[in-house]
């Protein structure tokens, strides 16, 4: 994967999901970027979309709305986790105490060689192992 910047989960989350117009212009404004090979995402990010829409939000998505999403999230560069990405993760968590999940979106993005991450659950401006975390929504 070759993009310079990494989206997390949530980005995505706000992208499909009706509650917040403001987040939701904001997020989709990145996954159209995402979609042209700005940024990237791995796999676990899109395992916890289709968790997230099948079963957190409300209403809940039907799971063929949330394959047409994936389907529509598919041109964006994907990275696949490893056991190094685990490893590093598990440095992560150790380095700066960050939830372990969370340590995996950064590990992924180092891994992926991006130098920015787009969330909103880690701390803004930020740099974890060189990776710098942004909140677009604030």
């Amino acid at each position: 994967m070759s993009a310079p910047e990494f989206l997390d989960s949530n980005i995505l989350i706000y992208a499909y999901e009706p509650n917040d117009e403001r987040k939701q212009k904001i997020a989709r404004d990145l996954v159209k970027r995402a979609v042209k090979g700005e940024c990237g995402i791995s796999v676990q990010v899109l395992a916890e979309v289709a968790v997230t829409l099948l079963h957190k939000v409300t209403p809940k998505a039907t799971p063929e709305a949330v394959v047409e999403i994936l389907d529509l999230l598919a041109p964006i560069p994907t990275f696949s986790p490893d056991a190094e990405t685990v490893r590093r993760a598990v440095e992560a968590h150790a380095e700066y105490g960050v939830h372990f999940y969370d340590c995996m979106i950064l590990a992924a993005a180092e891994r992926a060689g991006c130098t920015r991450v787009w969330s909103e659950d880690l701390n803004a401006g930020q740099e974890y192992f060189g990776v710098r975390v942004e909140n677009p929504f604030s």
